[in-house]
Protein backbone atom coordinates (compact mmCIF):
# COMPACT_ATOMS: atom_id res chain seq x y z
CA UNK A 1 0.00 0.00 0.00
CA UNK A 2 2.88 2.19 0.87
CA UNK A 3 4.36 1.61 -2.43
CA UNK A 4 1.11 2.49 -4.50
CA UNK A 5 0.99 5.73 -2.46
CA UNK A 6 4.60 6.69 -3.43
CA UNK A 7 4.43 5.88 -6.67
CA UNK A 8 1.16 8.06 -7.41
CA UNK A 9 2.72 10.43 -5.80
CA UNK A 10 5.72 10.32 -7.60
CA UNK A 11 3.44 9.97 -10.90
CA UNK A 12 1.53 12.75 -9.45
CA UNK A 13 4.71 15.45 -9.58
CA UNK A 14 6.45 13.91 -12.45
CA UNK A 15 7.32 16.43 -15.10
CA UNK A 16 3.85 17.21 -17.75
CA UNK A 17 4.55 16.16 -21.50
CA UNK A 18 5.17 18.42 -23.93
CA UNK A 19 1.21 18.27 -24.96
CA UNK A 20 0.41 18.94 -21.10
CA UNK A 21 2.85 21.75 -20.98
CA UNK A 22 0.78 23.49 -23.84
CA UNK A 23 -2.69 22.65 -23.00
CA UNK A 24 -1.87 23.73 -19.16
CA UNK A 25 -0.68 27.29 -20.42
CA UNK A 26 -3.21 27.48 -22.53
CA UNK A 27 -6.06 27.27 -19.93
CA UNK A 28 -7.50 29.79 -18.06
CA UNK A 29 -8.88 30.94 -14.66
CA UNK A 30 -12.02 31.23 -14.98
CA UNK A 31 -15.09 31.07 -12.67
CA UNK A 32 -16.21 27.07 -13.31
CA UNK A 33 -14.87 24.32 -15.29
CA UNK A 34 -15.84 24.73 -19.13
CA UNK A 35 -17.42 21.73 -20.53
CA UNK A 36 -19.00 23.23 -23.26
CA UNK A 37 -18.14 24.47 -26.66
CA UNK A 38 -20.02 27.96 -25.93
CA UNK A 39 -21.04 28.71 -22.31
CA UNK A 40 -21.46 32.42 -21.46
CA UNK A 41 -22.10 32.48 -17.75
CA UNK A 42 -17.99 31.32 -17.89
CA UNK A 43 -15.69 34.18 -17.18
CA UNK A 44 -12.15 34.20 -17.88
CA UNK A 45 -11.10 36.41 -14.73
CA UNK A 46 -7.46 36.75 -16.44
CA UNK A 47 -8.94 38.06 -19.60
CA UNK A 48 -10.86 40.50 -17.59
CA UNK A 49 -7.96 41.70 -15.33
CA UNK A 50 -5.31 42.28 -17.73
CA UNK A 51 -7.43 43.97 -20.01
CA UNK A 52 -8.26 46.60 -17.22
CA UNK A 53 -4.43 46.41 -16.22
CA UNK A 54 -2.97 47.34 -19.59
CA UNK A 55 -6.12 49.95 -19.88
CA UNK A 56 -5.41 51.30 -16.75
CA UNK A 57 -1.23 51.74 -17.56
CA UNK A 58 -2.54 53.27 -20.84
CA UNK A 59 -4.30 56.16 -19.28
CA UNK A 60 -1.82 56.69 -16.70
CA UNK A 61 0.81 56.88 -19.39
CA UNK A 62 -1.51 59.38 -21.42
CA UNK A 63 -2.13 61.29 -18.19
CA UNK A 64 1.74 61.32 -17.49
CA UNK A 65 2.53 62.64 -21.19
CA UNK A 66 0.08 65.11 -21.27
CA UNK A 67 0.38 66.50 -17.20
CA UNK A 68 4.39 66.64 -18.37
CA UNK A 69 3.76 68.32 -22.12
CA UNK A 70 6.08 71.46 -22.36
CA UNK A 71 6.36 73.69 -25.78
CA UNK A 72 9.78 73.69 -25.76
CA UNK A 73 11.50 70.88 -26.78
CA UNK A 74 10.44 67.95 -26.08
CA UNK A 75 12.07 64.30 -24.10
CA UNK A 76 12.14 61.05 -25.51
CA UNK A 77 8.52 60.21 -23.95
CA UNK A 78 7.00 63.63 -25.15
CA UNK A 79 8.20 63.04 -28.74
CA UNK A 80 7.15 59.43 -28.84
CA UNK A 81 3.52 60.01 -27.94
CA UNK A 82 3.30 63.51 -29.59
CA UNK A 83 4.37 60.73 -32.61
CA UNK A 84 1.79 58.54 -31.99
CA UNK A 85 -0.99 60.98 -31.67
CA UNK A 86 -0.43 62.80 -34.89
CA UNK A 87 0.00 59.30 -36.76
CA UNK A 88 -3.36 58.53 -35.09
CA UNK A 89 -5.39 62.02 -35.98
CA UNK A 90 -3.91 61.81 -39.78
CA UNK A 91 -5.56 58.49 -40.22
CA UNK A 92 -8.54 60.15 -38.55
CA UNK A 93 -8.40 62.75 -40.95
CA UNK A 94 -8.08 60.81 -44.05
CA UNK A 95 -10.91 58.16 -43.38
CA UNK A 96 -13.38 60.17 -41.15
CA UNK A 97 -14.74 63.06 -43.29
CA UNK A 98 -16.80 64.52 -40.20
CA UNK A 99 -16.40 65.69 -36.47
CA UNK A 100 -13.70 63.47 -35.30
CA UNK A 101 -13.74 65.50 -31.92
CA UNK A 102 -14.79 61.64 -29.86
CA UNK A 103 -13.65 59.44 -33.04
CA UNK A 104 -10.04 60.83 -33.12
CA UNK A 105 -9.23 60.44 -29.36
CA UNK A 106 -11.28 56.67 -29.58
CA UNK A 107 -8.61 55.42 -32.17
CA UNK A 108 -5.90 56.22 -30.12
CA UNK A 109 -7.24 54.92 -27.16
CA UNK A 110 -8.01 51.68 -29.52
CA UNK A 111 -4.09 51.65 -30.53
CA UNK A 112 -2.69 52.22 -27.04
CA UNK A 113 -4.64 49.32 -25.56
CA UNK A 114 -4.77 46.51 -27.98
CA UNK A 115 -0.85 47.34 -28.15
CA UNK A 116 -0.30 47.18 -24.34
CA UNK A 117 -2.39 44.33 -24.26
CA UNK A 118 -0.45 42.51 -27.19
CA UNK A 119 3.09 43.68 -25.40
CA UNK A 120 2.31 41.49 -22.47
CA UNK A 121 3.08 38.37 -24.73
CA UNK A 122 7.06 39.40 -23.59
CA UNK A 123 6.42 38.10 -20.14
CA UNK A 124 8.16 34.81 -19.88
CA UNK A 125 5.71 32.18 -20.01
CA UNK A 126 6.22 30.30 -17.07
CA UNK A 127 6.79 33.70 -14.83
CA UNK A 128 3.57 33.97 -13.20
CA UNK A 129 3.70 30.17 -13.09
CA UNK A 130 6.50 30.30 -11.12
CA UNK A 131 5.90 33.43 -9.02
CA UNK A 132 2.46 31.86 -7.58
CA UNK A 133 4.58 28.45 -6.39
CA UNK A 134 6.70 30.31 -4.95
CA UNK A 135 4.03 32.23 -3.05
CA UNK A 136 2.29 28.87 -2.04
CA UNK A 137 -1.02 29.90 -4.11
CA UNK A 138 -0.12 28.12 -6.96
CA UNK A 139 -3.32 25.76 -6.26
CA UNK A 140 -5.67 28.81 -6.27
CA UNK A 141 -4.56 29.87 -9.61
CA UNK A 142 -4.12 26.20 -11.32
CA UNK A 143 -4.62 27.87 -14.90
CA UNK A 144 -3.04 31.68 -15.70
CA UNK A 145 -2.91 33.42 -18.95
CA UNK A 146 -1.45 37.02 -19.51
CA UNK A 147 -2.79 38.13 -23.07
CA UNK A 148 -6.09 39.40 -22.97
CA UNK A 149 -6.08 39.31 -27.27
CA UNK A 150 -4.99 35.70 -27.37
CA UNK A 151 -8.34 35.06 -25.69
CA UNK A 152 -11.20 35.29 -28.41
CA UNK A 153 -13.77 36.47 -25.81
CA UNK A 154 -11.07 39.38 -25.00
CA UNK A 155 -11.24 40.42 -28.48
CA UNK A 156 -14.72 39.77 -29.61
CA UNK A 157 -15.65 42.29 -26.67
CA UNK A 158 -13.60 44.71 -28.12
CA UNK A 159 -15.09 43.90 -31.39
CA UNK A 160 -19.00 44.33 -29.96
CA UNK A 161 -17.85 47.62 -28.87
CA UNK A 162 -16.54 48.89 -32.24
CA UNK A 163 -20.18 46.86 -34.07
CA UNK A 164 -22.17 49.16 -31.17
CA UNK A 165 -20.23 52.51 -31.93
CA UNK A 166 -20.72 51.12 -36.39
CA UNK A 167 -24.71 51.70 -35.23
CA UNK A 168 -24.45 54.39 -33.11
CA UNK A 169 -22.67 56.99 -35.53
CA UNK A 170 -25.40 54.85 -38.72
CA UNK A 171 -27.82 56.56 -36.76
CA UNK A 172 -26.64 59.60 -35.28
CA UNK A 173 -25.17 60.74 -38.88
CA UNK A 174 -28.48 59.13 -40.95
CA UNK A 175 -31.01 59.50 -38.33
CA UNK A 176 -33.23 56.26 -37.67
CA UNK A 177 -35.40 56.29 -40.46
CA UNK A 178 -32.33 57.20 -43.00
CA UNK A 179 -30.48 54.42 -41.30
CA UNK A 180 -33.00 52.10 -41.71
CA UNK A 181 -34.19 52.74 -45.15
CA UNK A 182 -30.48 51.85 -45.98
CA UNK A 183 -30.44 48.80 -44.66
CA UNK A 184 -33.32 48.06 -46.94
CA UNK A 185 -32.66 50.17 -50.09
CA UNK A 186 -29.12 49.57 -50.50
CA UNK A 187 -27.31 48.90 -52.63
CA UNK A 188 -29.77 47.13 -54.73
CA UNK A 189 -32.82 49.50 -54.50
CA UNK A 190 -36.11 49.07 -52.03
CA UNK A 191 -37.82 46.47 -54.27
CA UNK A 192 -35.16 43.86 -53.14
CA UNK A 193 -35.79 44.86 -49.46
CA UNK A 194 -34.99 41.11 -48.12
CA UNK A 195 -32.10 40.51 -50.01
CA UNK A 196 -30.38 43.69 -48.90
CA UNK A 197 -31.29 43.23 -46.04
CA UNK A 198 -29.88 39.85 -45.60
CA UNK A 199 -26.52 41.69 -47.09
CA UNK A 200 -26.28 44.28 -44.80
CA UNK A 201 -26.87 41.93 -41.66
CA UNK A 202 -24.57 39.45 -43.12
CA UNK A 203 -22.02 42.84 -44.02
CA UNK A 204 -21.93 44.36 -40.29
CA UNK A 205 -21.71 40.72 -38.37
CA UNK A 206 -18.48 39.70 -41.06
CA UNK A 207 -17.33 43.05 -40.22
CA UNK A 208 -17.58 42.37 -36.55
CA UNK A 209 -16.29 38.66 -36.33
CA UNK A 210 -13.69 39.14 -38.91
CA UNK A 211 -11.85 42.41 -36.37
CA UNK A 212 -12.03 39.47 -33.83
CA UNK A 213 -11.03 37.07 -35.04
CA UNK A 214 -8.02 38.58 -36.77
CA UNK A 215 -6.52 39.83 -33.26
CA UNK A 216 -7.19 36.99 -31.43
CA UNK A 217 -5.25 34.40 -34.21
CA UNK A 218 -2.47 36.25 -34.55
CA UNK A 219 -1.86 36.58 -31.16
CA UNK A 220 -2.88 33.03 -30.17
CA UNK A 221 -0.21 31.89 -32.70
CA UNK A 222 2.12 33.81 -31.25
CA UNK A 223 1.69 32.69 -28.01
CA UNK A 224 1.97 29.07 -28.81
CA UNK A 225 5.18 29.76 -31.24
CA UNK A 226 6.66 31.13 -27.71
CA UNK A 227 5.34 28.13 -25.61
CA UNK A 228 6.61 25.41 -28.54
CA UNK A 229 10.30 27.77 -28.32
CA UNK A 230 9.64 27.31 -24.19
CA UNK A 231 9.95 23.68 -24.86
CA UNK A 232 13.53 23.78 -26.65
CA UNK A 233 14.77 24.62 -23.37
CA UNK A 234 13.67 21.28 -21.48
CA UNK A 235 15.82 19.07 -23.79
CA UNK A 236 18.50 20.21 -21.75
CA UNK A 237 20.86 19.33 -24.88
CA UNK A 238 23.24 21.68 -26.43
CA UNK A 239 20.25 21.74 -29.74
CA UNK A 240 17.70 22.86 -27.50
CA UNK A 241 19.19 25.39 -25.15
CA UNK A 242 20.75 26.91 -28.71
CA UNK A 243 17.53 26.77 -30.24
CA UNK A 244 15.74 28.48 -27.05
CA UNK A 245 18.21 31.22 -27.08
CA UNK A 246 18.33 31.85 -30.68
CA UNK A 247 14.93 30.58 -31.67
CA UNK A 248 13.46 33.19 -28.63
CA UNK A 249 15.32 35.91 -29.40
CA UNK A 250 14.40 35.92 -33.26
CA UNK A 251 10.89 35.23 -32.47
CA UNK A 252 10.69 37.88 -29.38
CA UNK A 253 12.19 40.15 -31.84
CA UNK A 254 9.93 39.74 -34.29
CA UNK A 255 6.95 39.94 -32.69
CA UNK A 256 7.29 43.52 -32.01
CA UNK A 257 6.50 44.20 -35.18
CA UNK A 258 3.40 42.00 -34.54
CA UNK A 259 2.16 43.76 -31.73
CA UNK A 260 2.43 47.24 -32.71
CA UNK A 261 1.41 45.93 -36.30
CA UNK A 262 -2.07 44.61 -35.35
CA UNK A 263 -3.05 47.33 -32.94
CA UNK A 264 -2.62 49.43 -35.93
CA UNK A 265 -4.70 47.51 -38.28
CA UNK A 266 -7.31 46.84 -35.19
CA UNK A 267 -7.28 50.97 -35.03
CA UNK A 268 -6.89 51.22 -38.65
CA UNK A 269 -10.38 48.99 -39.18
CA UNK A 270 -11.77 50.71 -36.03
CA UNK A 271 -11.82 54.18 -38.09
CA UNK A 272 -12.82 52.41 -41.57
CA UNK A 273 -15.61 51.17 -40.31
CA UNK A 274 -16.89 54.16 -38.35
CA UNK A 275 -15.86 56.27 -41.30
CA UNK A 276 -18.33 54.18 -43.30
CA UNK A 277 -21.08 55.00 -40.97
CA UNK A 278 -20.54 58.71 -42.41
CA UNK A 279 -21.33 57.76 -46.04
CA UNK A 280 -24.28 56.92 -47.50
CA UNK A 281 -24.78 53.81 -50.33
Amino acid sequence: MATEIATAGAAHHAAPTASEYIVHHLGHFSTKHQDKIVDFSIINMDTIFWSVFAGVVGCFLMYMAARKATSGVPGRFQAAVEMIVEMVDNQAKSIVHGDRTFIAPLALTVFVWVALMNSLDFLPVDMFSAIFSALGIDHLFPYHRVVPTADLNGTMGIALGVFALMIFYNIKIKGAGGFIHELFAAPFGIWLAPFNLLLNMIEFAAKTVSLAMRLFGNMYAGELLFLLIALLGSTATAFGFFGHVVAGTMWAIFHILIVFLQAFIFMMLTLVYIGQAHEGH
